[in-house]
C-alpha cells in the first residue's frame, strides 16, 4: 500500500510534532492531525503552539497549510486516511483493579471504536501512545467487531523516543524507528508502507522491525532502564553528601567506562515528565500480573527512590531553615519537569512544592515558560488547598524578583538562563545568611560561597 492520507488522532506532545515532522519530510503525503479539544487545535493553527519545543515552530510553520492540517473533524480525518496513527492519552488508573500502577486504555478503545465505524476501506492503524503490552490484541478486537462496511485493519506498533526539550533533534535525526507487526503477510505489508514513510529522510538501518509485542514491550523497557539510571545517581548523590566525595566526579568517572557510559548519570532533585514513572508503574504491574513479584519489586524500587530524593531535598530546606519554613519566602526557580519545555507532568517541582507548602512556607516561584495558570492548577491537583495557594504562591517575572527579600532559593529545573544569574545581585535581594538549595546543580559551589551564598547542591553537601 502506498501511503497518501495520514491521520494522528490526538494533537498533544507526541501528536503534534511528530506530525509536523513526518508533513515536512514527506510533502507528497497529507497529514491530519485531529483532536476533539478545540482549545487544542486552534492553538496549534495559531502563532502560539500549544506545545513550547526549541525549533517545533519552524517545522509546522513550513508545513502548515501545505500538507500538515489540524482539525476537529475528527470523522472526516479517519475517513480520508490509509494509515492512522493513535497518540490518544494512557494515563495511569486512579480507581479499581490496577489503581495507581495499570495504564487506562478508554481513550485507545474509544478511538478504536470511532475508527471501526468510520472507515469504510481497509486501514494501517499504528500505536503511537505508551500502552501495556498486548494492547495490540484488544485493539484487533475491536475493531473486527464494530466494522459495520468490512474494512479490515492491520495494527502497527510504533512507539516513540523523544525526549521533551530535543523533540525536534529527535525526530529529525533518531536514534531508531521502532516499528512492530504481525508476522503474516498482511502484517509485513503494513510495516513497509510504514518503512516507507520514515525512509523518507531516516536511513534504512535505522528501522528496526520486531514483532508487535516486542516493540510494544520495548517503549516501557527503555523508560524504565533510563530512569533507573537515574535514580541510581542519585542514591549515591546521597551517599556522596554524607562521604565528601562529589557526585559529578564519581558520575564523570563511572561514565568514562564504556560499558556504562556517561548519560542520564546527572544527579538531581528528581526525575518527572509524562512517561518514566507511569511507564515503570505500568511495567511493575505487568511484571505482577504474569507473576513476576521479584521483577515487580525491582522495578518499584526505581520509583521509590525518586520520591525519596524529592522528599530529603525538602526536609533539607527545611532543617536547614532552622526547622521551620513557615512564612518564610523561599525563591523557586524553574516549575516545567526540564529546560527547554512547558510541561509538568511529574514534575520534581510540583511535589516540593507542595511539601513546603504545607509547611506553611511562602513560595515565589519563576519559570520561563509555564504559566501562572498551570502553576496554580498543578499545586492544586497535588492536594494543596486552592485558599493556600492564592495566598502563600505568589508568580514572579523573573529570578531576582523570586529572590527579593526571600530566605532560601531552590533551583528545580536546569534552565540555561540560570547560568547566567548575577549572584552578587542575588545575594544583596536575599536575607542573611542566604541559603541555596541547588536541586539540579545549575551552580558550582565555590561561586555560590565566593559570593557569600550559604550552598547546598545536590551530591556535594554545604
Amino acid at each position: 500500500m502506498t501511503i497518501k492520507h495520514i491521520c494522528c488522532l490526538g494533537a498533544g506532545y507526541v501528536g503534534g510534532p511528530t506530525m509536523a515532522m513526518i508533513a515536512a519530510k514527506c510533502p507528497d503525503i497529507q497529514v491530519t492531525v485531529a483532536d476533539f479539544n478545540e482549545k487544542r487545535v486552534d492553538a496549534w493553527n495559531s502563532d502560539e503552539l500549544p506545545v513550547y519545543e526549541p525549533g517545533l515552530d519552524e517545522v509546522v510553520v513550513s508545513a502548515r497549510g501545505r500538507n500538515l492540517h489540524f482539525t476537529t473533524d475528527i470523522r472526516a480525518a479517519i475517513a480520508a486516511a490509509d494509515l492512522i496513527f493513535v497518540s490518544v492519552g494512557t494515563p495511569t488508573k486512579s480507581y479499581g483493579i490496577g489503581a495507581g500502577r495499570a495504564a487506562d486504555l478508554r481513550y485507545i478503545e474509544s478511538a478504536a471504536r470511532l475508527i471501526a465505524e468510520v472507515s469504510d476501506r481497509d486501514k494501517i492503524i499504528v500505536e503511537k501512545s505508551t500502552i501495556p503490552v498486548k494492547t495490540a490484541s484488544a485493539i484487533k478486537t475491536i475493531l473486527a467487531a464494530n466494522s459495520p462496511n468490512g474494512a479490515k485493519f492491520q495494527v502497527l506498533s510504533n512507539p516513540e523516543f523523544l525526549a521533551e526539550g530535543t523533540a525536534i533533534s529527535d525526530l529529525n535525526n533518531p536514534d531508531r524507528i521502532l516499528i512492530g507487526g504481525e508476522t503474516t503477510p498482511e502484517g509485513n505489508a503494513a510495516v513497509e508502507a510504514l518503512v516507507s514513510v520514515y525512509a523518507n529522510w531516516v536511513p534504512r538501518e535505522r528501522i528496526i522491525t520486531t514483532n508487535l509485542w516486542s516493540s510494544e514491550l520495548s517503549k516501557l523497557v527503555a523508560n524504565a532502564f533510563l530512569a533507573q539510571r537515574i535514580s541510581s545517581i542519585n542514591s549515591i548523590s546521597a551517599l556522596c553528601e554524607a562521604t565528601g566525595a562529589d557526585v559529578d566526579e564519581v558520575a564523570k568517572a563511572i561514565g568514562m567506562d564504556s560499558r556504562i557510559g556517561p548519560k542520564f548519570l546527572k544527579a538531581s532533585v528528581g526525575f518527572g515528565g509524562s512517561c518514566f514513572q507511569k511507564d515503570i508503574l505500568n511495567l511493575v504491574y505487568l511484571c505482577e500480573s504474569f507473576g513476576l513479584p521479584e521483577v515487580a519489586a525491582y522495578w518499584n524500587q526505581v520509583i521509590q527512590i525518586n520520591d525519596w530524593q524529592k522528599s530529603r531535598f525538602v526536609e533539607k530546606i527545611v532543617r536547614t531553615l532552622f526547622n521551620t519554613v513557615s512564612g518564610k519566602r523561599i525563591a523557586i526557580l524553574g516549575f516545567a519537569f526540564k529546560k527547554d519545555t512547558n510541561d509538568t507532568r511529574e514534575s520534581a517541582a510540583i511535589h516540593v512544592c507542595r511539601d513546603l507548602l504545607h509547611e506553611r512556607a511562602h513560595l515565589a516561584i519563576y519559570d520561563p515558560q509555564v504559566d501562572a495558570a498551570a502553576i496554580h492548577r498543578d499545586l492544586v491537583e497535588a492536594g494543596i488547598d486552592p485558599s493556600l495557594v492564592l495566598s502563600n504562591v505568589e508568580i514572579c517575572s523573573d529570578p531576582y524578583e523570586a529572590a527579593d527579600g526571600s530566605h532560601a532559593l531552590a533551583t528545580l529545573t536546569e534552565w540555561d538562563e540560570f547560568k547566567d544569574i548575577d549572584l552578587d545581585k542575588l545575594h544583596n535581594l536575599m536575607l542573611k545568611p542566604a541559603f541555596i538549595f541547588d536541586g539540579r546543580a545549575v551552580f558550582s559551589s565555590a561561586a555560590l560561597k565566593a559570593h557569600g551564598l550559604d550552598a547546598f547542591i545536590i551530591g556535594k553537601g554545604i
